[in-house]
């Protein structure tokens, strides 16, 4: 059976823009779904989307982003628009983040934290290809700051 396209899932959506709420909501998204709420490092974000029926989000920014995460040393990449569907503890079919493995960018489908082994997130590609790292290393880096 085939999902709805994104357009539908934006037509009953909570949309907000402004880069301060867009930022705020985006970590507040995370936060409730018990994801880092470093995971998604924009600044620059114009709108922000969420479904809560279906799980649905999306957030656009001015321009792509890359960002480095210091503490594993990985390159991540983030598109002028970002979509997932968001869970408890997962966004699943990610469109828009790539993440740089040796010399190459690996689209990234999949971020979940198993319930079984809160401490780690697992990043997975629509190939198979799956890495773990500490939660730790994606809080956002104000709350780092802070301890």
């Amino acid at each position: 059976m085939a999902l709805p396209q994104p357009s539908t899932h934006r037509e009953e959506a909570e949309v907000y823009n402004g880069a301060a709420l867009c930022k705020q909501k985006s970590q507040e998204l995370l936060g409730e779904c018990r994801l880092p709420k470093g995971l998604l490092p924009l600044n620059d974000i114009v709108e922000v989307g969420h479904n809560r029926t279906t799980g649905f989000v999306w957030l656009k920014q001015r321009k792509s982003l890359e960002y480095r995460f210091k503490a594993v040393g990985k390159n991540v990449s983030y598109d002028t628009e970002v979509t997932a569907f968001i869970e408890d503890r997962r966004l699943r079919r990610l469109t828009g983040v790539k993440a740089k493995e040796l010399l190459i960018w690996v689209t990234i489908s999949d971020i979940y934290v198993e319930e079984s082994n809160p401490s780690k997130i697992t990043f997975a590609s629509s190939t198979g290809l799956s890495r773990s790292f500490p939660v730790a290393a994606f809080e956002a880096e104000e709350e780092e700051k802070g301890k």
